[in-house]
């Protein structure tokens, strides 16, 4: 997770919004610390489950985003504002808010697979699509 984070903290720009999946436990957060440190955030990132929304400043501001708890919910909690504001976003259990995504993201779907992790990386947009190919091949590498 810390190399595959480590790739996208190399690639990161402004209002790149990571959706992703996984069962509890499969690495989501994980992931996001392992982003955050990369891109210089100094505090510990966690769970945002119980606020749904944590910002934090690095070298590319933060929005971490739990949906969890939207689960049957309408609610717009200003998500256009989240997605347009130059930072890099995260989202845990996006399904939950699927109507207020943006139309361009990454997916990464975290399985656990035999005590390893299993990630499946999906850009929709071509500035995407071109992230997801190159750090597939570095990755890969």
């Amino acid at each position: 997770m810390e190399r595959l984070a480590g790739l996208f903290g190399e690639k990161a720009y402004p209002n790149l919004v990571l959706l992703l999946s996984g069962d509890l436990g499969a690495g989501k957060t994980t992931f996001a610390q392992f982003l955050g440190k990369k891109l210089g955030v100094k505090r510990n990132i966690t769970s945002p489950t119980f606020n749904i929304i944590k910002s934090y400043k690095g070298e590319l501001p933060i929005h971490h985003m739990d949906c969890y708890r939207l689960e049957d919910s309408e609610e717009d909690l200003g998500f256009d504002e989240y997605f347009n504001d130059g930072a890099l976003v995260i989202i845990e259990w996006y399904t939950y808010i699927e109507e207020f995504l943006p139309e361009s993201y990454i997916t990464l779907d975290i399985k656990i697979m035999n005590d390893q992790r299993i990630v499946t990386l999906e850009g929709t947009g071509s500035k995407n699509e071109r992230v997801v190919k190159e750090i597939y091949e570095e990755f890969t590498d």
